[in-house]
């Protein structure tokens, strides 16, 4: 199996992975460098695929790399987290996905629209399924914790869950019984999350992403109830 290594230098992480005649695969435009008998490849998306790519984040040409050797992938003020999918199937946030074994079948999901729109995603929200055996690693804004226990309730009012199993509900609604209540508390509409299932949760930033990555909402905060 190839072995995925965080590592962190001058207040930066990156992801190191190493080959043995092993295949894994990136996210477009990922590479930093590669160090010995690693053959790149990419295959060329269908059209409906390079639509779907052009009107959303996700990127859905993403190379493959085979060979020994090393490979380097670009740094960041935030951090990454890797895990292994282990034969179930999760669904990764926008923009979340870096890097997994080529055993790790990916797909696109879209959620729905009115979810997605109040979720201030806009009508189009594609993300990435994955699903199979083997690691993957997803990006974060910090530390990542796992969440959700079963029949337990969880919810966010930002986007602070990375990843989910396929089996937890996932809606936006208002925490409070009314409208007024959402009103007074600041808190409007939430991200909720409904068991059976797992989280993958990252809600507390690295104070160099927190300075130099995009600025978060002050009112977001996390909950589980």
């Amino acid at each position: 199996m190839a072995t995925f290594e965080i590592i962190e230098q001058e207040g930066m992480r990156f992801v190191q992975i190493t080959l043995d005649d092993e295949t894994v695969q990136a996210e477009s435009g990922a590479l930093c460098l590669m160090r010995g008998n690693i053959t790149m490849d990419v295959k060329l998306p269908t059209l409906g695929r390079a639509l779907t790519s052009y009107l959303t984040e996700e990127a859905r040409i993403r190379p493959t790399y085979t060979g020994t050797g090393t490979i380097l992938l670009e740094s960041s003020f935030g951090g990454f987290y890797v895990f292994d999918v282990g034969g179930e199937t999760w669904i990764l946030d926008s923009g979340a996905y870096w890097a997994s074994e080529a055993s790790v079948r990916l797909s696109a999901i879209r959620e729905r629209a009115w979810t997605s729109l109040w979720a201030g995603e806009g009508l189009i929200d594609w993300q990435t399924k994955v699903a199979g055996h083997g690691k993957v690693v997803v990006t974060s804004q910090g530390p990542v914790e796992v969440a959700l226990e079963r029949g337990k309730r969880f919810v966010a009012s930002g986007k602070y869950v990375v990843a989910r199993t396929q089996g937890v509900a996932y809606r936006i609604a208002r925490p409070t019984r009314s409208l007024l209540q959402a009103y007074v508390s600041g808190e409007g509409y939430c991200r909720i999350y409904d068991g059976p299932g797992r989280l993958l949760v990252s809600s507390i930033p690295y104070w160099r992403y927190r300075m130099f990555g995009p600025l978060p909402d002050p009112s977001h905060t996390v909950a589980a109830m």
